[in-house]
C-alpha cells in the first residue's frame, strides 16, 4: 500500500516539472515508471499533441538542421556548385534551400556528377518533407475540439425538497452540440478488507444526462438520495478520501459533424455546500432572452 501511495503524489498547481513521464488523472499525477513505449517512438500521435510553439520550433530546426547536413555533403564533395565560393558553407547552405523548395534562381546550379546525385537525393527528401509537413498541419488544425465552459465550482442545494450536487455547463460556440451527453463520476480513496489502496470510480445518476440540443446552457444535476454515493456525506468526510467529481461532456459538433468531448474535475474544496448558481437566463423587455455569461460563475448563499 505505501509504494502505491508513493506512486500517487498530490497534485501542486502552478510547480510541475516534467521530469518524468507524469499522467494527470484530477486530484493526482501519475508518474509512469519502466515503460518500453517512450514518446519518440510514436512521433505521428507526439506531433499531434505537442503545443504549437513546440511543433513550430520543431519544424523550424528539422528544415535548418536538413539544409545544414545537405550542405555539408556539397562542401564534402569540394568545388562541386558552379558559382558558389569555394568552402562556403553559406553559399553551400543556401543552394540547399533553394534545391530542397525546388526555387533554382540559376545563380548556383550543380556542376559535377556528386553534385547532381545530392540535388536528386535532396529533391526526394524536399518533397517527402513537405508532404509530411503538410499532413500534419492538416491534421493539427482538422482535430475536432470542444469550446465547452464548465462553472468553477460544483454546489449542493436543495432541489425539489431534495439535496442535488449541481454544476454548470455551456456551449462556447455559436453553434449547436447535437446529441450531447453529461456523466458524472465520484472519485475516492479506499481500502479493501485486504489492505489494498485503490482509487473507486462511482457514477452518479443525473437527473437528465443527454440533450438532443446543446447550444446555450445545462444544469446537470444529481439527487443525493439513499441510492446516492454520496448519501450521507459531508464535506469533511469527502476530504477524508480526497474525493473529486469528474464530469465528461460528448456530442456531435454540427458544424464538422464530428464527435467532440470535454471533461473537468472538480476538487472537494471546489465542492460548495448549501450554494446555489446565479440565473444567468433573463428576459428583456423586447422579449428576447439574454444569457449573461459575466455571471456564469455567480453564486449565492441559500
Amino acid at each position: 500500500m505505501n509504494r502505491t501511495l508513493r506512486m500517487l503524489q498530490p497534485m501542486r498547481q502552478g510547480n510541475r516539472k516534467k521530469r518524468f513521464d507524469i499522467v494527470s488523472t484530477g486530484r493526482y499525477d501519475v508518474v509512469r515508471k519502466g515503460l518500453s513505449h517512450p514518446h519518440w517512438h510514436d512521433p505521428y500521435h507526439l506531433l499531434l499533441t505537442v503545443s504549437w510553439p513546440k511543433f513550430l520550433a520543431l519544424t523550424v530546426a528539422s528544415y535548418v538542421a536538413t539544409n545544414a547536413l545537405f550542405a555539408l555533403l556539397y562542401l564534402a564533395g569540394g568545388d562541386c556548385i558552379k558559382n558558389a565560393r569555394p568552402g562556403s558553407f553559406f553559399d553551400a547552405f543556401f543552394f540547399s534551400v533553394q534545391t530542397m523548395a525546388t526555387i533554382g534562381y540559376g545563380a548556383l546550379y550543380p556542376q559535377t556528377n556528386y553534385a547532381n546525385l545530392l540535388v536528386s537525393l535532396e529533391a526526394l527528401v524536399g518533397l517527402l518533407g513537405v508532404a509530411m509537413a503538410t499532413g500534419l498541419m492538416f491534421a493539427r488544425f482538422s482535430r475536432p475540439t470542444a469550446r465547452v465552459l464548465f462553472s468553477r465550482v460544483a454546489v449542493i442545494a436543495p432541489h425539489n425538497g431534495l439535496p442535488c450536487l449541481m454544476l454548470r455547463v455551456a456551449n462556447e460556440r455559436r453553434n449547436q452540440i447535437l446529441e450531447a451527453q453529461m456523466r458524472l463520476s465520484l472519485l475516492r480513496d479506499e481500502i479493501t478488507t485486504e489492505g489494498h489502496f485503490i482509487r473507486r470510480f462511482y457514477d452518479l445518476k443525473l437527473i437528465r444526462h443527454q440533450t438532443q440540443i446543446f447550444a446555450l446552457s445545462w444544469i446537470v444535476m444529481h439527487v443525493i438520495d439513499e441510492n446516492s454515493p454520496l448519501y450521507g456525506e459531508t464535506p469533511e468526510s469527502l476530504a477524508e478520501v480526497n474525493a473529486d467529481i469528474v464530469a465528461t461532456l460528448m456530442g456531435i459538433d454540427e458544424t464538422v459533424s464530428q464527435t467532440v468531448h470535454a471533461r473537468r474535475y472538480y476538487l472537494t474544496d471546489e465542492i460548495l455546500w448549501n450554494m446555489r448558481f446565479v440565473d444567468i437566463l433573463v428576459k428583456k423587455p423586447d422579449g428576447r432572452r439574454l444569457l449573461d455569461f459575466t455571471r456564469f460563475h455567480e453564486i449565492e448563499p441559500l
